[in-house]
């Protein structure tokens, strides 16, 4: 798909007096040369004095003066008021009203900085009027058709369930330009465009989108997003090279296609959410420098200048549940799903903050919440650069795995390290190894080929909990005899005494690599 070039900008005087039909009149700018570079929305060809109330803005009026001449108040309040009426330009055929250009009215225009133009040779206006608004009428047209495309085109892709990444991919290949969407606080949710240029965007986010809240210009084009009369976010277009009401339209069409998105999501991942999944998730993968999503993060609200970062993987809960606990605990953090049963957390503490209480702090709330499962929070060491964070992730993701299927026989800490997983880390590392999947296969042959009986999780559990039948039978709810019996069944289907450490330490090792394997 090509990249859509958006229309030039609105005519401008400079562009007017340019045109092969009004050299001939042979123009001269003799007052508000420095103001050239102003819209024409109009021509207005008029003759009254009063002129100025006929006008809303933007128009560039042509007049031969001829019920001016000989009144020097009357030129003067002339151009007073098509500056009230912010006319773009006053062009002033000499001739028999005035033969020169008028002293009083050059005044007035310099004073007022409205471009007044005099033409030296007779010209017809209506050709100038004709070529002009032609070429805004095709203009229009084109801003109007964009505008149409684009609802349609978005329309269609919310229709097809498209994320709203893709959304705002195809809303910034229509801009040309970086496109930002935020919340009312200015904490970025979703960005597209070309990566150099929306970092360099998000660099000084804030302050930016301070300035593009108040006012608009140099192509910063905001729309509000609201749902049912209330707002609750921006869609701004960064640097739009198009003319500003193209841009308008454009951004207003967008707007409401997000909101239409937001509106159909439902119940599902917020924009928050994603938004930090999205970082997250890059952050966890590597292919991107750490110090390269800095200004994502910072975007997105995270703390990231003199912090101690904290990288967690927390099994057992999902990230709005991690992110209500997150602000009813006042810990500044996001967290984002990196799989069906694991969302990383990165917590953002100011140096002097102790990271080690405040985990186990925030592990023990979470813990004491109601939880359909055994709740995990996995922890690497505290990082105090942004660039270690990645590995941080990795680590903790990497503890998280190692004691997953085994969480509720385990007697795990609050917050577990890599100094708890003990052989379950190295073994997990291993597992791709052939020879440690032959081993795993051989020693497990017995009870892998007829799982039927379900032997397999209760020989897990039993060597997790030490050994213990009377834990072990707790927590399969069967009887004392009932576990005798099963452990009867895995010694004579695997040949093993179960007695014997050594044997027991043996399968214990095949199970961790077989249940690595697995995941």
């Amino acid at each position: 798909m090509t990249t859509w070039e958006p229309p030039a900008p609105a005519l401008s005087v400079r562009q007017v007096l340019a045109l092969e039909r009004v050299l001939a009149g042979e123009p001269e700018v003799v007052a508000g040369a420095g103001r050239l570079d102003r819209p024409v929305r109009w021509v207005h060809v008029a003759e009254a004095a009063d002129v100025g109330v006929m006008l809303s803005g933007g128009e560039m009026v042509l007049t031969t003066g001829v019920l001016l001449a000989g009144d020097e108040h009357k030129q003067t309040e002339y151009v007073r008021s098509l500056h009230r009426a912010e006319a773009s330009a006053v062009v002033l055929g000499l001739g028999r009203a005035f033969p020169s250009p008028p002293e009083a009215m050059r005044r007035a225009a310099e004073r007022c900085q409205l471009p007044l133009v005099v033409l030296h040779r007779p010209f017809p206006f209506a050709q100038l009027t004709e070529e002009v608004q032609s070429r805004l009428v095709r203009r229009k047209f084109a801003a109007v058709s964009l505008s149409e495309a684009v609802r349609t085109e978005l329309t269609a892709l919310i229709t097809g369930g498209a994320p709203l990444q893709r959304l705002l991919d195809e809303i910034a290949r229509h801009s040309g330009c970086p496109v930002v969407v935020t919340n009312l606080a200015h904490r970025v949710l979703g960005t597209a465009g070309e990566r150099s240029a929306v970092d360099d965007v998000l660099r000084d986010w804030e302050r930016i989108a301070r300035q593009a809240g108040r006012t608009e210009g140099d192509g910063w084009i905001r729309a509000e997003l609201d749902g049912r009369g209330e707002p609750w976010g921006r869609l701004v277009l960064c640097g739009y090279r198009g003319d500003t009401e193209t841009g308008r339209l454009l951004a207003d069409r967008a707007a409401e296609a997000l909101v239409l998105h937001r509106m159909l999501g439902g119940a599902g991942c917020s924009w928050e959410e994603q938004s930090a999944l999205s970082l997250l998730t890059d952050l966890v993968g590597g292919a991107v420098p750490a110090r390269h999503l800095l200004p994502r993060a910072r975007a997105a609200g995270l703390p990231v200048n003199r912090r101690t970062f904290v990288p967690l993987v927390v099994r057992g809960r999902r990230a709005a549940s991690l992110d209500r606990t997150l602000r009813l605990l006042g810990l500044p953090g996001i967290a984002g799903e990196v799989s069906v049963t694991a969302t990383a957390v990165l917590l953002s503490l100011a140096r002097d903050q102790d990271a080690e209480a405040l985990t186990a702090h925030f592990a023990a709330r979470l813990r004491a919440e109601p939880a359909d499962g055994h709740v995990v929070v996995a922890a690497a060491a505290a990082r105090t650069s942004f660039d270690d964070v990645p590995a941080g992730l990795r680590e903790a993701r990497h503890v998280a795995d190692a004691v997953a299927d085994d969480a509720a026989a385990l007697d795990l800490p609050p917050v577990v390290r890599l100094r708890d997983v003990h052989l379950r880390g190295p073994v997990r590392l291993l597992r791709d190894e052939p020879q440690v999947q032959s081993f795993a296969e051989r020693e497990l042959a017995g009870l892998l080929r007829d799982p039927g009986e379900d032997l397999l999780p209760v020989l897990r559990t039993y060597l997790a909990t030490g050994r213990n039948k009377s834990r072990t039978a707790q927590l399969h709810h069967v009887s004392r005899p009932a576990l005798y019996r099963r452990l009867e069944a895995i010694q004579a289907r695997l040949g093993v005494d179960l007695d014997d450490f050594e044997q027991a330490a043996s399968l214990h090792i095949a199970l961790l690599a077989h249940d690595a394997q697995q995941r």
